[in-house]
């Protein structure tokens, strides 16, 4: 299952959150952007419940990190 989770930074904080997102085992890319998130990270887990660890506990908790919004990835 594949996710990508856009992410809102506190402001001056976007280098080191990427950075350590890029750390995150589950982590497959993560960039910064421009627009109403500051940041996005595709994530890949093996079931919604390891997505939702990843995000509950790896992510949202990393310092300068204000807001998430996942969107799962669907083939069609």
């Amino acid at each position: 299952m594949k996710a990508y989770i856009m992410i809102k930074i506190h402001a001056g904080g976007v280098k080191e959150v990427v950075g350590h997102l890029r750390k995150i085992k589950g982590v497959l890319e993560a960039h910064m952007t421009f627009g109403p998130y500051d940041a996005v990270a595709v994530v890949e887990a093996p079931d919604i419940a390891n997505l939702g660890a990843i995000t509950a506990l790896e992510i949202q908790p990393i310092p300068g990190v204000e807001q998430t919004l996942t969107c799962l990835a669907v083939d069609v």
